[in-house]
């Protein structure tokens, strides 16, 4: 099997015109679609619905193609959107496409590999807590079994959209009377994802997790993890990047942790581990097909030891602050726009740091 992957500029939230091309030219069939990925205007909170357009417009393109209803296309494809294009970011989609027939043939080099799952349905009181790790860590390790993934360290990134499932008052002031609160938002699903995550890959071990852990032992995270959360949503959406010897094509992936939003030698590190040079921005836009990472204002309240008000402006979300401000680190050393930076990070990489992954094509011989 090997990975497709194909990126769109786009006029607005709801622009599906590049993948719409891309079907109409007969290049690839909706029905090996895997999940498309992007970034879009809005504010990135709970009320931008930016997001919700997006996925809406792809719904409608690609259900009729595939035979099912819109409504039914998430089954199939995962979206998964991060709004908030503030500063230099350009809205896209990253389309990427899985064909051929599964295989053992091991190949003497590995290539990309995506693959996609599920967790089962969380309850409200389950979010936050060691059944919603254990839970995303038991759908990870089926995804990456999948793929073929022989060693933990080859899987590069792992794309959520978190689990906020719907709740009572009363459900809620039946938790609050058990002593248990709910934790149902998306700090927690965040939080608890991202230790899923490094739970599946061993990035830490299993006697360190409890429920008490999270938010709250900052030394536990995922060097790979990136999340988001949606509200109403029952089940975590999963999308696994891994490299593979029982795959083919011409993509790569390559990962590393940021220690802050400043850390631009921390992108260029990530650039060599990809195969390329920081200093050659003609190759790296040649060959750079997307760019992933997490941001967050630094809670501490400092970046590198001075005092930073992100967190203290009442105009400014410190979201948008953090995304505006990694996304221009991050651009600055690719010479590329197309970035795709979410925010706030609990577990995802150190505190005040973050992952970033990029996937490249490797270079024609």
């Amino acid at each position: 099997m090997k990975i497709s992957a194909y990126t769109f500029d786009t006029r607005g939230p709801g622009d599906v015109s590049g993948l719409r091309a891309l079907f109409d030219s007969g290049a690839e069939r909706a029905e090996d679609l895997v999940a498309v990925i992007g970034k879009c205007e809005g504010n990135g909170g709970r009320n931008d619905f930016t997001r919700e357009l997006a996925m809406h417009a792809l719904e409608h393109l690609v259900g009729p193609r595939i035979g099912v209803p819109p409504e039914r296309v998430q089954d199939r494809v995962i979206f998964s959107f991060s709004g908030g294009t503030e500063g230099v970011v350009t809205p896209h989609q990253i389309a990427f496409f899985r064909s051929g027939a599964p295989d053992r043939v091991r190949r003497p080099v590995k290539r990309l590999a995506v693959g996609i799952g599920h967790t089962r349905a969380f309850r409200p009181e389950e979010i936050g807590r060691m059944a919603q790790i254990e839970e995303t860590a038991r759908t990870i390790r089926q995804v990456v079994a999948e793929l073929g993934v022989e060693d933990p360290a080859d899987v590069h990134l792992v794309q959520m959209k978190g689990a906020i499932p719907a709740f009572t008052a009363q459900e809620a002031d039946n938790a609050a009377r058990a002593g248990a609160p709910l934790r149902c938002d998306m700090v927690w699903s965040r939080a608890a994802s991202a230790l899923g995550t490094a739970l599946a890959l061993g990035e830490v071990p299993s006697e360190r997790l409890s429920d008490e852990a999270v938010c709250r032992d900052w030394d536990l995270y995922s060097g790979v993890a990136s999340c988001s959360a949606k509200p109403g949503l029952e089940r975590t959406e999963i999308v696994v990047f891994a490299m593979s010897p029982y795959w083919e094509g011409d993509l790569a992936i390559a990962h590393g942790v940021l220690a802050d939003i400043l850390d631009a030698d921390g992108v260029r590190a990530v650039l060599r581990r990809a195969g390329l040079d920081p200093a050659d921005t003609a190759a790296i836009r040649a060959r750079l097909v997307a760019a992933f990472a997490k941001s967050e204002a630094d809670p501490r309240g400092t970046v590198r030891g001075r005092r930073h008000t992100m967190l203290q402006d009442d105009d400014i979300g410190d979201t948008r602050y953090s995304r505006c401000v990694l996304a221009a680190v991050i651009a600055s050393v690719l010479g590329d726009t197309r970035v795709y930076v979410s925010t706030r990070a609990e577990h995802h990489g150190p505190i005040g740091g973050g992952p970033l992954a990029l996937v490249v094509r490797e270079a024609s011989e």
